[in-house]
C-alpha cells in the first residue's frame, strides 16, 4: 500500500515537472515566406518545389531537441525573394503584430537575395520591439546533401528563443547566416556563391556560433520605448540612383513621380564637379525632392566637405547618409517620407538613429 502511494506521488511529481518544463519552454513562431531554404528536389522531375513545413519535424528531427515550442505560419503562396516588396513586408509585420503577445520570439525564413531589405524594413516598422525577430535562409535547398539550411535554421531557433532571467537576449531584428548573427539593418549580401553570404561592414557581429554560441552583449540594441506597435507606412516614391564616370544626366528620369532620391556617390561623398550636375541637383531640390547621399564603398561613411567635389551637397541641403547601407537607406526613406506618425522633418528623422541603422556623433 505504501509503495502504491509512493508510485502515485512519483507519477504526480513527473506530471508536475513536465508541466513546469512545458511552461518554461519558449514559444517561437516560424514564418515561412519562401526562398531556397524552403525548397526540396522533386526526384521525379528533377526540379525544385516548395517544402511542406508542416512536416519539418520529420525532415529535421533535431528540432525536437531544442528547448522551444515551435509553431508555423506560412505564406499562402511562397514568394521568391526577388518578388518581395512593400506588400509582403507589411504582411510579415502584421503577422508579428497579431502574434506578438502569444510568442516569445519570431523566426522568418526568407530568400537570400532581398533578405537585407526585408530585415531593414521590419526594423523600422516594428516600434518598441523587445523580442527577437530573426531572419535566415540558405544557399542550398533544405533537401540537398550539402545544404546549409539545417544549421542556419537550428541555430536561428536557438537565438529566437534565447532568454536570460526571463528577459529576451535579442531584442531587435537580426539576420543569422553561416555562424554569424548580424543586425538586420546593417547587413548586405555580398556573395551568391559562398555559404558565408552576408556582411555587416560598419557594425560589429552580434553573436557567433562555434563550439559555443556566443553573444556580444555590448553591441545589442535595446528599445528606447518598450511600447510595442507596428507602423505599416511605406511609400513607393523613392528612387535609387548610382552614379558612374561619364554618366549623362539626360538619361536621369527627371519627370518621374518620386519624393526621395537616394544618390549613391563615390568614396566619402564626391560627384562630378560640372555645371550640369550642379544644375540638375539644384532643380531636384527646388522641386522639394529630398536627396540622401550614401557611398558606393562597402565600409566607411560620407563626409561632406572633405573634398571639394562634395561641397555641392552642402549647398543644396542634401541629407548625409553617413555609414548607412543602401538597403537600409532605401527602406528607411520609404518608411519616413510622408509618414503622418512622425512630427519632425524628413531630413532630421533620416539622420536620427532610429533602431541602430546609422552611426551618429
Amino acid at each position: 500500500m505504501q509503495e502504491k502511494k509512493l508510485l502515485i506521488c512519483l507519477k504526480l511529481n513527473l506530471v508536475f515537472i513536465k508541466e513546469i518544463y512545458t511552461v518554461m519552454k519558449k514559444k517561437v513562431l516560424l514564418i515561412y515566406t519562401g526562398g531556397t531554404i524552403g525548397m526540396e528536389k522533386n526526384y521525379d522531375t528533377g526540379s525544385l518545389q516548395p517544402f511542406d513545413f508542416e512536416n519539418i519535424f520529420n525532415k529535421i528531427p533535431e528540432l525536437n531537441l531544442l528547448e522551444c515550442e515551435l509553431s508555423i505560419k506560412s505564406f499562402d503562396t511562397p514568394v521568391d525573394s526577388s518578388d518581395m516588396a512593400l506588400k509582403q513586408w507589411q504582411l510579415i509585420a502584421q503577422i508579428i503584430n497579431d502574434a506578438y503577445y502569444s510568442f516569445d520570439g519570431f523566426l522568418i525564413l526568407h530568400g537570400t537575395d532581398t533578405m537585407s531589405y526585408t530585415a531593414s524594413a521590419l526594423s523600422f516598422m516594428l516600434k518598441g520591439l523587445s523580442k527577437p525577430v530573426i531572419l535566415t535562409g540558405s544557399q542550398l535547398p533544405i533537401g540537398d546533401l550539402r545544404t546549409d539550411a539545417k544549421e542556419n535554421l537550428l541555430t536561428s531557433l536557438y537565438y529566437a528563443s534565447l532568454y536570460n532571467d526571463n528577459e529576451p537576449v535579442i531584442q531587435e531584428v537580426a539576420i543569422y547566416f553561416e555562424y554569424k548573427l548580424l543586425r538586420g539593418n546593417r547587413t548586405l549580401k555580398y556573395s551568391a556563391e559562398f555559404f558565408d553570404a552576408y556582411q555587416s561592414p560598419n557594425y560589429p557581429i552580434l553573436g557567433q556560433s562555434g563550439v559555443h554560441l556566443n553573444i556580444d552583449r555590448e553591441v545589442l540594441l535595446r528599445p528606447k520605448d518598450r511600447r510595442f506597435q507596428v507602423d505599416l507606412h511605406l511609400s513607393e516614391k523613392v528612387l535609387f540612383w548610382r552614379i558612374f564616370p561619364g554618366m549623362d544626366w539626360q538619361f536621369f528620369p527627371h519627370n518621374a513621380d518620386f519624393k526621395v532620391l537616394i544618390l549613391q556617390v563615390f568614396g566619402s561623398g564626391t560627384i562630378f564637379n560640372n555645371e550640369k550636375t550642379k544644375q540638375t541637383l539644384k532643380q531636384l531640390r527646388n522641386k522639394g525632392i529630398e536627396i540622401v547621399v550614401i557611398s558606393q564603398c562597402v565600409s566607411g561613411e560620407i563626409a561632406f566637405g572633405k573634398y571639394e567635389n562634395s561641397n555641392i551637397f552642402r549647398e543644396i541641403g542634401a541629407v548625409n547618409g553617413r555609414d548607412i547601407t543602401a538597403e537600409s537607406a532605401i527602406t528607411k526613406a520609404m518608411h519616413l517620407i510622408e509618414n503622418p506618425n512622425y512630427d519632425k522633418p524628413f531630413r532630421e528623422m533620416f539622420t536620427t538613429d532610429i533602431c541602430g541603422e546609422i552611426s551618429t556623433d
